[in-house]
């Protein structure tokens, strides 16, 4: 194995396939565009069992993603992409980024959930992107860009029912798309606490990386309660 690159939260290493690669997820947390940051024990096993459980739901329900398999606590096998330089957004409750900057309260529920992308570049500060910012400077096509529209908001449906079911409601998440060597555009990254706000149904207790950004308590019980959840 070669490491060939480290992000905030994982590092990415080839394999003896050359169109695999192992993904091991890191301990380290980071808000605020890197600005916050802390390692915190557990964190990257509590992570990749939550996308591992996560993945194998959307792929049973027709979502294609790069995830081949979990190895152990750390380390995932995946399918070799090439990630987009965007971050795909789905809110469906007003919180963090979007009430700040529209100047409105937390907790206002959607009627129909809104889709952002973003820039996916630290040194710019990750900007907004409209679509056709995306297409004309050629990150995808008008065909990618609307399969991508339309298959994360299919994921957003998914998602909504799944955390539904374990008392959680979905504010919003982001996710990410590679293309595979045959230029299909495959869910990747990861899925997890750390790229979902998750609040409680009944409380509004917050079980994501809200936790940490805003001080709010133990990260690490907050993830394993929602991994406990999961489970159950």
């Amino acid at each position: 194995m070669e490491k060939i690159y480290e992000g905030k939260a994982k590092e990415v290493y080839t394999t003896d396939q050359a169109d695999e690669f192992i993904i091991r997820y890191k301990d380290t947390a980071t808000a605020g565009n890197g600005e916050k940051k802390a390692d915190i024990a557990g964190k990257g096993e509590l992570n990749l069992a939550i996308t591992t459980a996560i993945f194998k739901m959307l792929e049973a329900h027709g979502i294609p993603t790069h995830y081949i398999e979990t190895l152990n606590e750390r380390d995932m096998r995946v399918k070799k992409v090439t990630i987009l330089p965007l971050e795909v957004i789905v809110r469906n409750i007003s919180a963090g980024s979007f009430a700040k900057r529209f100047g409105v309260d937390e907790g206002i529920v959607f009627e129909h959930p809104s889709f952002e992308l973003s820039y996916k570049n630290d040194e710019l500060g990750d900007p907004l992107m409209a679509e056709d910012h995306a297409i004309a400077l050629g990150l995808v096509t008008k065909a990618e860009y609307d399969a991508i529209r339309e298959q994360t908001l299919k994921i957003n449906e998914l998602l909504k029912a799944f955390f539904l079911k374990i008392n959680l409601k979905l504010v919003d998440f982001k996710i990410e798309y590679g293309k595979d060597s045959d230029g299909n555009i495959l869910l990747a990254d990861e899925i997890s606490p750390d790229t979902c706000r998750l609040w409680d149904k009944d409380t509004n207790q917050k079980f994501d990386k809200d936790i940490f950004r805003r001080d709010l308590g133990d990260l690490i019980e907050g993830y394993q309660e929602v991994l406990k959840r999961i489970n159950n």
